[in-house]
């Protein structure tokens, strides 16, 4: 059975790269825009691994991050933020959101996929 990954980013180019990594490593992709929307999608995607932006409007990846924490059926669920944030307190403060792991962007695909099958092996 394919895993599922849930991609929270506001940038339509890297949404399109998410989406064409992820497929070609045969995994099922669900997108969503913001912070607000992966929380709308989160019940219908049920994800065995998110991977999400920082800065985004509406709702940060904090705040989604911390949303989704907040939810005992995705407590345990790996987050990875993809970002081009390399910031030391930005790393912690998403760590005591619930974050499980930092990946700057740009990715290189296989170090993604390499990540994600780490975490959700």
């Amino acid at each position: 059975m394919k895993k599922r990954v849930l991609t929270v980013d506001d940038s339509r180019t890297i949404r399109n790269m998410l989406l064409a990594t992820l497929n070609n490593a045969g995994f099922e992709t669900i997108q969503a825009e913001d912070g607000v929307e992966g929380l709308e999608k989160l019940d219908t995607a049920n994800p065995d691994v998110i991977v999400t932006d920082i800065n985004m409007p509406r709702l940060d990846g904090f705040g989604f991050i911390e949303g989704v924490r907040k939810n005992d059926r995705y407590r345990a669920v790996p987050i990875l933020v993809l970002t081009t944030e390399s910031d030391a307190e930005k790393k912690n403060r998403a760590r005591q959101a619930g974050a499980t792991g930092w990946i700057v962007k740009p990715f290189d695909p296989t170090k993604l996929i390499d990540a994600i099958e780490r975490v959700t092996a």
